[in-house]
């Protein structure tokens, strides 16, 4: 690894995007100088790329993205994936009596062909309706819904990667503290930023995280130094392993208080303006070293 080659990554939703779920004009401008100038550059999301390529097209993204928050990386070019981890077949098994047991309807996400396929269980509310319909025209992703509220999913499930519920918080947080118990799995539960009473859980297998997809990048394309950026919990475990970790001042108060810089509001354009100032700053630093020899 080179000391002096940077990863940056940062997060989507309330970090690099604006409110109104956009990467300003100025910030794809002051990020794509950084990249031409060669800069590492790509991002960290809990989103698939069924979202993801429009929201990233003015952005010279020459990385793979680490989506679904780690569970694998997409290739924009190709639309390939890799580095996937997958839920072993028994543990898909115990994680559904768990959702079953506590009334919860879920998302299953599995992956096969290059497409992500989302099987629903249980009756639809109207915010998972409202969730399928604002994904529901991409290539990518494929949702498979039964009309009656049944399953439909596969007999042999062994290409899993994500169990996803969006429930009322009272429901959740009881089915969080179970699901904790399950070896070999990664939870994450998180309120709604827009609707507190609203609570996300996100079950991912053990070794899915932002984290360790950042570790693997860091290495493949030799960078030395890591810098993050986020605003939620789960984006704490690539916090951990940063060498800068930082937040935009909107972040959650525990983000905050596990960043190494603090800076402006997701809808200032900060995390673009700190990732060119800092890449500028370090090519500089670079020569003026090489000059020094």
């Amino acid at each position: 690894m080179q000391p002096d080659k940077t990863l940056y990554v940062s997060d989507l939703d309330g970090t690099l995007l604006d409110s109104s779920i956009r990467i300003p004009g100025e910030a794809a401008d002051m990020i794509n100088r950084a990249i031409d100038c060669g800069a590492l550059f790509t991002v960290a999301t809990a989103r698939t790329p069924g979202t993801l390529g429009s929201l990233l097209r003015e952005i010279h993204l020459n990385l793979p993205a680490i989506v679904m928050t780690g569970a694998t990386m997409w290739h924009r070019d190709s639309g390939a994936y890799s580095n996937t981890q997958f839920f072993p077949e028994s543990v898909i098994s115990e994680l559904r009596e768990i959702y079953s047991s506590h009334g919860l309807s879920y998302f299953l996400y599995t992956l096969r062909d290059n497409k992500i396929y989302v099987y629903h269980h249980g009756p639809l509310s109207d915010m998972e309706r409202e969730f399928i319909a604002a994904r529901s025209h991409s290539p990518y992703k494929t949702f498979i819904i039964p009309p009656d509220g049944n399953s439909l999913f596969p007999e042999k499930i062994d290409n899993a990667m994500l169990l996803f519920a969006m429930q009322p918080a009272g429901m959740a947080h009881p089915a969080y503290r179970r699901l904790c118990e399950v070896e070999g799995v990664t939870p994450m539960c998180y309120n709604d930023a827009n609707d507190p009473e609203i609570a996300m859980i996100e079950v991912f297998p053990e070794h899915a995280s932002k984290a360790q997809a950042i570790r693997t990048l860091a290495r493949d394309c030799g960078a030395g130094r890591i810098v993050v950026f986020g605003d939620n919990l789960n984006d704490l475990s690539m916090f951990a392993i940063a060498d800068t970790a930082v937040a935009v001042s909107n972040a959650v108060p525990e983000v905050l208080e596990k960043a190494d810089v603090v800076i402006g509001h997701h809808d200032s354009s900060a995390v673009a303006r700190y990732i060119l100032s800092d890449y500028l700053d370090s090519a500089d630093a670079a020569k003026s070293r090489i000059l020094e020899l």
